[in-house]
């Protein structure tokens, strides 16, 4: 049995290192450039197996260049290739990141590609995946029908579902009812709640509201601010990792790929958010996404 099961997608990150991020109409010289893989639930995946977690990843990719990206990706993290849809009509997947080489942060545009295509019949050949899974993590970058049909179908089968709700865009109440926990950062809790985030009380606001929806767990990742938990009685507030950021790309992956891996390891919702912190503040002290997603040793 696979402990843990992610349905996401793959793309390739073409990211630019600049002295800033660029405004409108204005043009920047650079001073690095990097390709290498991304994706939301790649490195999801990516950040379980290196943590020593037993993975499935279903995705859907093209037959093209950046596809034997993701599959050398897949085999180079000793992940299996077996769960992934290839569409020689469709075209993987890209990501174009500005980053600015200062404080790490960053602008990114995702041309999702494949996934766009994938349908609840292609996914039903994989589901027994996810019913025999122990936790069901996805985000929001594949069609909202089949991420529904997934969490639905994880939940009946008394899997633990993890929504990361990233990128930010309506759901139905129906969502809301087949989630564990929610893991927005604080731009895609304020987009659920209508409450801007500045501070831990906002957050605890957030909070609370979200779990009014019918959620159980809600997990506000705050970026260089922490990170605050609750499910409507205990309440935990933790500070980031102190660390020399120079990418935050991924970040919030890692942390999702950290809690899912800590929850599998059965330990206490404490202990499963200091990890996902230490893993998520350790990805950002390394270029590129899938690429900094730490190993269990560097956790020591």
């Amino acid at each position: 049995m696979s402990e843990i099961t992610v349905l996401g997608i793959f793309v390739a990150d073409i990211s630019f290192s600049g002295p800033k991020i660029p405004s409108i109409g204005e043009t920047i010289l650079g001073k690095k450039y990097n390709v290498g893989p991304g994706g939301k639930g790649c490195n999801q995946a990516i950040a379980i197996a290196r943590l020593g977690g037993t993975i499935n990843f279903i995705s859907k990719i093209g037959k093209d260049a950046y596809g034997e990206l993701a599959l050398k990706t897949l085999e180079k993290n000793k992940i299996s290739t077996e769960n992934i849809i290839q569409d020689a009509s469709q075209q993987t997947g890209v990501a174009g990141i500005l980053v600015d080489q200062n404080t790490g942060k960053n602008a990114i545009n995702v041309i999702v590609g494949a996934p766009n295509s994938l349908k609840i019949s292609e996914i039903e050949k994989k589901i027994s995946l996810i019913k025999s899974s122990k936790i069901f993590l996805t985000q929001l970058e594949v069609p909202k029908d089949v991420t529904l049909h997934c969490l639905k179908t994880a939940k009946e089968s008394g899997c633990i579902t993890i929504l990361n709700p990233a990128p930010a865009s309506e759901i139905s109440k129906e969502f809301y009812n087949n989630i564990d926990f929610f893991t927005p950062n604080e731009t895609e809790a304020e987009f659920y709640t209508g409450i801007k985030i500045t501070n831990e009380q906002q957050a605890k606001q957030a909070a609370n509201k979200l779990i009014s929806l019918g959620i159980k767990k809600v997990i506000i990742t705050l970026g260089e601010k922490g990170l605050l938990y609750s499910d409507g009685k205990e309440e935990i507030y933790l500070k980031a990792s102190s660390v020399k950021a120079i990418d935050t790309t991924g970040a919030g992956d890692a942390f999702n790929g950290g809690l899912a891996y800590g929850i599998s390891e059965a330990k206490s919702i404490k202990e499963c958010l200091e990890l996902a912190n230490k893993v998520a503040g350790l990805s950002t002290t390394k270029l590129g996404a899938g690429d900094s997603m730490p190993y269990l040793e560097d956790l020591k």
